[in-house]
């Protein structure tokens, strides 16, 4: 693998600074984790790649409202946004999770312990509350095949204890765009009960034309602390995010004018349409809770039990002309669900001497109701030109779908010698899915049931009942080592298997615009190997490096992308391979440099078929025509970036409260679609910060301004993957210009 980073100038000269640190600076306080193990522990002495992001570097002087203000900080770890609210942020992990449309698919996410991934393994990073956060763990590589149904690592954010007196924080911003939030933060300790509360509204224009949205957030933890040896902790969140939706841009629409409209296909010569015309928008509602409890039954064992419940409901329009919404095998131009999930989980953790071992079990059960509907109430007799787009029509898709994840699980750490740690751990889960038809046309020419939809002449009514289910199975493990090769300087090694059923998501559509689930999609397994290095080269310089491999059998890959459906199949092997490296210093009493590097390869072990175009998708079988294409052995895949960089360097002067930092972020050529005909270019963008704190009585009072973008770079900052053929796909999502924010917060504390 041959990779070469342009902006190597700055990586070196961060680097370099990390070795010109003194005697007398600050030293590195140790970082505390426990997803890596599920009980706490220096992340120095793992073998794993895990960092902690601390809640100054969430908060201070951000947006505090996308998971990409940050996470793209921790090497290996990208996360974009299609630059609009409507598609919520994808993130990716060595590579995994980079074939979603939407969300987050291959990376489990949690909200203090509570999955804020449902049990089929998607989910979105919009629930968690970034102003609230005290940390932020990210866990890569083998030993995140411990949590479950995924494969690429577990994201898990923790919301702040209650301070010790009652404090209240209010907060506002504003910026380019007509971009505005604002916040209100409170908390208190109370004897033995504390608590923290924190309510939040963000609005924007957008970048781009007909790209507004707006945010509402919330966010509660309180903790009793029962005795010596036992807490009680609730939790819970909610969020609502609407949003315009301006859909992804041609290769001429981006060269022509980046801040316009996509546009979507009427039919023949009634020509196209723009995203306004199709009123696509999205609606997304979450709310959470749950309880957790933790009890220390003897000096050496603790058990913690946790039950948690939720609902998640969506309304999305598409851009689909009504010709093809006629086709009584359709989902229709809306898609809807409304998915209750719940679960519980227990574990129980021993401490020998020298070891630790834990054991536990879960169950997480989701059930949606899906409907599809009409984008547009026929007007005039299927006239295409006199159809009320952007308004719920007939019902075209009915069904109640229910997936379920049950697992048990053992880890143990034991010390073996002096200089060496070894841990392990073993997993079962099983991922179950049904569905129940509820849209079924028996005789030909006969309305569906609860549709009153009128098809063109010629188009087949029939609709069988495509009510089915699947299970999917796998016992997954993983053992890692750590050599103390001095006192400061540990070497580490691991390996697992990991194990990735599909999503509903995945499942929703059928191949040839056949209703029902597609079943026939299998899970995908993976074998990953990791070895790696973490060192203090001096007291105020720590360096992480690691090496992985990833062999994956079975890829979840796209096999059509059409008038809003993406179908999913199984294609042979992959492979990701690639390079971490961070550096994290503090130069000086007033300086700090921090630095990441990702270089990765990823892609196809075999050869594959796939759909770019309509016509291709809607043969029986698909991907036996002229128009399927081809993707070769040795084609890289889609939306992984074969590099990526994050640097800053940080200037604190505490006698004038002064706080800023220049922050520079890089990421190399990706290619939007798995045929690698759709080639998008990499890019360097910079930023700078700064603001002040001050005490007024018994205010604390901070300001800031950020600009982003500093040197006003066009750039696409996210791919629709898939998406069609290379001219005319909307591939491309333009990233914002140079842009401002400026915030003000004020904390009293009574």
């Amino acid at each position: 693998m041959t990779i070469v980073l342009r902006h190597t100038p700055i990586a070196l000269a961060l680097a370099l600074m990390g070795q010109a640190a003194m005697a007398d600076q600050p030293i590195l306080a140790p970082t505390v984790v426990i997803t890596g193990t599920r009980v706490e522990q220096n992340s120095f002495d793992l073998p794993m790649a895990i960092d902690s992001i601390d809640a100054a570097t969430i908060q201070e002087q951000r947006a505090t409202v996308n998971l990409s203000e940050v996470i793209n900080r921790v090497p290996g770890v990208a996360a974009a946004g299609k630059e609009n609210y409507t598609q919520e942020q994808s993130l990716t992990i060595r590579g995994f999770g980079a074939r979603s449309a939407f969300g987050v698919r291959g990376v489990k996410l949690f909200a203090d312990g509570i999955p804020a991934s449902t049990p089929d393994g998607q989910g979105g990073t919009g629930l968690f509350d970034l102003a609230s956060a005290s940390r932020i763990e990210v866990l890569r590589g083998p030993f995140s095949a411990l949590y479950g149904n995924h494969s690429g690592g577990v994201v898990q954010v923790f919301t702040e204890d209650g301070p010790e007196r009652f404090t209240l924080t209010p907060s506002f911003q504003f910026g380019s765009y007509d971009t505005a939030r604002y916040g209100l933060k409170f908390g208190d300790t109370i004897g033995i009960f504390n608590y923290t509360a924190s309510v939040s509204h963000f609005r924007t224009d957008g970048y781009r034309a007909y790209s507004e949205s707006d945010k509402d957030q919330a966010n509660f933890k309180a903790k009793w602390q029962l005795g010596d040896r036992s807490t009680l902790t609730v939790v819970g969140n909610y969020m609502h995010q609407q949003g315009q939706d301006p859909l992804g841009l041609n290769i001429d629409q981006l060269n022509g004018d980046r801040r316009q409209q996509g546009t979507g296909a009427l039919s023949g010569a009634n020509g196209v349409r723009n995203a306004e015309f199709f009123g696509t928008r999205r609606t997304l509602e979450n709310s959470q809770g749950g309880v957790i409890f933790e009890t220390a039954l003897t000096d050496r064992d603790t058990v913690r039990a946790a039950f948690f419940l939720g609902n998640r409901n969506n309304a999305q329009y598409l851009a689909i002309n009504a010709l093809v919404q006629n086709n009584i095998r359709a989902a229709g131009g809306l898609s809807t669900f409304d998915r209750d999930y719940w679960g519980t989980n227990v574990r129980w953790t021993h401490k020998y001497d020298k070891a630790t071992m834990t054991v536990g079990a879960e169950y997480e059960r989701a059930d949606e109701d899906r409907k599809g509907y009409r984008n547009g109430a026929t007007v005039a007799n299927d006239n295409l030109l006199n159809v009320n787009y952007g308004s719920q029509g007939e019902l075209k898709r009915n069904e109640l779908n229910t997936a379920e994840q049950s697992g048990i699980f053992l880890q143990g750490e034991v010390e073996a010698t002096e200089r060496l740690l070894l841990s392990a751990g073993v997993r079962y889960s099983k991922v179950e899915f049904s569905s129940k038809d509820k849209f079924v046309c028996t005789t030909d020419g006969a309305a569906c049931s609860g549709s009153t939809l009128t098809v063109n002449t010629g188009l087949n009514r029939l609709n069988p009942d495509d009510s089915g289910s699947a299970d999917y199975s796998d016992w997954t493990s993983t053992v890692g080592a750590v050599f103390k090769l001095t006192p400061t300087t540990n070497l580490y090694a691991n390996a697992g298997q990991s194990f990735e059923a599909p999503t509903l998501i995945e499942l929703a559509y059928r191949p040839n615009d056949l209703s029902g689930l597609n079943l026939d999609l299998k899970p995908s397994t993976s074998n990953q190997y990791e070895i790696g290095v973490k060192s203090y080269v001096t007291d105020t310089t720590r360096i992480d490096a690691a090496v992985f491999y990833i062999d994956s059998e079975k890829e979840i890959v796209t096999q059509s992308n059409q008038n809003g459906r993406v179908v999913y199949q199984n294609a042979g092997d992959t492979s990701r391979k690639g390079f971490e490296l961070s550096i994290d210093s503090r130069l000086t009493q007033s300086f700090t440099a921090y630095a990441a590097l990702t270089l990765i390869d990823a892609k196809f072990e075999d050869a594959f078929r796939t759909c770019l175009v309509a016509q291709c998708a809607s043969t029986n079988p698909p991907g036996i025509t002229a128009n399927s294409s081809v993707v070769s052995e040795g084609n890289k895949i889609a939306g992984i970036a074969n590099k990526s960089f994050y640097g800053e360097l940080t200037y604190r002067h505490a006698g004038l409260g002064f706080n800023g930092a220049i922050e520079y972020r890089a990421s190399g050529r990706m290619f939007g679609d798995d045929t690698n005909q759709v080639r998008v270019g990499g890019y360097g963008v910079a930023a700078i910060r700064g603001g002040f704190t001050q005490k007024l009585g018994g205010w604390r009072v901070s300001e800031f301004a950020r600009i982003d973008n500093l040197f006003d770079k066009d750039y696409v900052g996210s791919v629709y993957i898939n998406a069609g053929d290379a001219l005319t796909g909307r591939y491309y999502a333009p990233a914002g210009e140079r842009s401002w924010l400026i915030g003000i917060s004020a904390a009293y504390a009574l």
